[in-house]
């Protein structure tokens, strides 16, 4: 449990830290300074029981920030998947360039049960018939009998 709580603070921290594009929904968050954030954060590491009663100012600094955080972390989620999501997309093309192949996307099927109408009786017959020369040779014997 704890190796998952890391992953997700990491993971959010490197989310909150990538560079953004400015969105309409960045324009309306409310604007912070970092001595700000830090000073609600010691506020409400010192006293975590009830400090939104003692002090309000603390509580509503930190809950805009949360929410800027949040944002960041949101716009960062959405960047990092456009940047996988362009170079996949470039490797794909590359590929297809390199096999001359043109950009249709492979059916799912992987051959190894016919699809309906697909190929004739006499090579499905075929198919069938795995057993060598060699297989066939071999005498069969059953369970032996219990005495």
């Amino acid at each position: 449990m704890r190796f998952l709580l890391r992953i997700t603070f990491w993971l959010g921290l490197v989310l909150v830290l990538l560079p953004r594009d400015k969105t309409p929904e960045s324009e309306k968050l409310p604007e912070i300074g970092a001595a700000d954030a830090v000073q609600a954060a010691t506020a409400a590491v010192s006293d975590a029981s009830q400090f939104c009663k003692r002090q309000p100012a603390a509580c509503e600094v930190g809950g805009q920030a949360a929410a800027i955080i949040g944002q960041r972390a949101q716009d960062g989620a959405r960047k990092l998947y456009q940047i996988i999501n362009d170079k996949k997309e470039q490797i794909t093309n590359e590929k297809n360039e390199k096999t001359g192949k043109t950009d249709k996307k492979a059916p799912d099927h992987t051959g190894s049960i016919a699809l309906a109408g697909e190929g004739d009786i006499a090579a499905n017959e075929s198919v069938r018939d795995t057993l060598t020369q060699d297989d066939l040779a071999l005498e069969w014997r059953g369970p032996q009998a219990a005495n």
